[in-house]
């Protein structure tokens, strides 16, 4: 039977809502692997099994795997029967041989984990045995400390896993069991990976892009578009709303100080995305600011930024530079559809010296010439909602 048998290190950490977090893992596992045909997803001793058809690739197993948050680290394995009473090894000597022999090494080390303890034959009992069976098989040496090969074995009630391959998986916490929150998405480097960094600690994600349309074409909204559907892959399902905001922006210019418009567009950019919020049910807004690294991400301008909202709003990058936020958007495969070119809103009518030290009086005073209500309005009347689903229904686009 060949299975892949899944670890979590964090949620096992949870005491009593345990079985709510596992539980959770388990719906994304079978969520994710939905269009595969898996036989089953258990959840058994401190660990998920998933049974898997004799005709599904490896590979595609790995990728999917390698994407759900929770997971510390997963095999792909073959499996023996095994007798709590009376362990039989030979199946497993063999079967260690065989997957050994497709790999090419000069060392070797092997890790039992017993699931258990009714099992005869303790961990190191069995690592002993099936060592000492390679070694005379094979002729290679046991190196414990820096081996070129580990040979996997996961001891469970009825039978023996074994794979010389382990992979990592993202860690976590599984998508779901922290709520749901709405992201600021502007198609640039910063935006993606925040919001990655939130579904990781296990929300949900609605994404809000504000466009420039109708003054700019729709370049950014199609990369938006692209990269939601990158990160549907962690979550499975995604909502994401286009605001128009140029016509917004264009009245902003005609009566503010040059040097607070871009205060002016953030704050009503946060009022609209906090009402989508709430018809959704987020509890917090997320945005891919980091300290210092634009004028708009000043200590004193997010302050103001964020007087405007209600909801949280969670700052996932703040402390991370360019350099770590880059190298993270590589990763996770956003970075080459943020860095194509495109009109991004917040280029439009950008002053030369914009305010770095802005007060929240001055703000204030300037947003009473405006009719902040309207303008708000006017954005959540042209919002477009979008849904995106993955792995996507057979005969369905994955954009709905």
């Amino acid at each position: 039977m060949r299975c892949a048998i899944i670890h979590y290190h964090e949620l096992a950490l949870k005491g009593r809502n345990r079985d709510f977090f596992e539980q959770q893992l388990l719906r994304n596992i079978r969520r994710t692997l939905k269009d595969l045909h898996v036989k089953g997803v258990d959840a058994l001793q401190g660990r998920m099994r998933v049974r898997l058809p004799d005709d599904l690739p490896d590979h595609i197993v790995r990728e999917r795997l390698a994407r759900v948050f929770g997971i510390a680290n997963f095999f792909v394995t073959e499996a023996v029967s095994l007798s709590l009473s009376h362990p039989d090894m030979e199946p497993i000597k063999e079967m260690a041989v065989r997957q050994a022999g497709e790999r090419v090494y000069d060392s070797f080390r092997v890790n039992a984990r017993r699931a258990d303890k009714r099992l005869a034959l303790t961990s190191m009992e069995v690592e002993r045995a099936i060592g000492q069976h390679l070694c005379d098989m094979t002729g290679k040496k046991v190196d414990l400390r820096h081996p070129q090969l580990t040979m996997h074995i996961e001891l469970l009630s009825s039978e023996a896993h074994l794979s010389t391959r382990k992979e990592a998986g993202p860690g976590g916490m599984p998508v779901g069991v922290s709520g749901t929150i709405a992201a600021l998405l502007s198609g640039g480097i910063d935006s993606p990976v925040a919001a990655y960094r939130m579904m990781k600690r296990g929300c949900r994600v609605v994404f809000i892009h504000f466009s420039g349309r109708p003054l700019v074409s729709r370049a950014s909204e199609d990369k938006v578009r692209d990269i939601v559907q990158l990160l549907t892959r962690h979550q499975y399902h995604s909502l994401l709303y286009i605001v128009p905001f140029g016509e917004i922006q264009r009245e902003i210019v005609a009566d503010a100080p040059a040097a607070f418009r871009v205060i002016l567009y953030r704050r009503l950019m946060v009022r609209i995305t906090e009402e989508l919020a709430r018809r959704e049910d987020c509890w917090a807004l997320a945005t891919g600011d980091s300290l210092g690294q634009v004028a708009s991400q000043t200590p004193e301008n997010l302050s103001v930024v964020e007087e405007a909202a209600e909801l949280p709003i969670l700052r996932p990058l703040i402390g991370m530079d360019k350099v770590e936020i880059t190298a993270q958007a590589q990763d996770i495969g956003t970075f080459e559809t943020s860095i194509e070119p495109d009109q991004d809103c917040c280029k439009l009518f950008v002053p030369a010296h914009p305010s770095t030290k802005t007060r929240l009086d001055t703000i204030r005073k300037i947003e009473r010439s405006f009719d902040i209500g309207l303008l708000v309005k006017q954005g959540l009347d042209r919002a477009e909602r979008s849904e995106f689903t993955f792995p996507p229904s057979p005969g369905r686009s994955p954009v709905e």
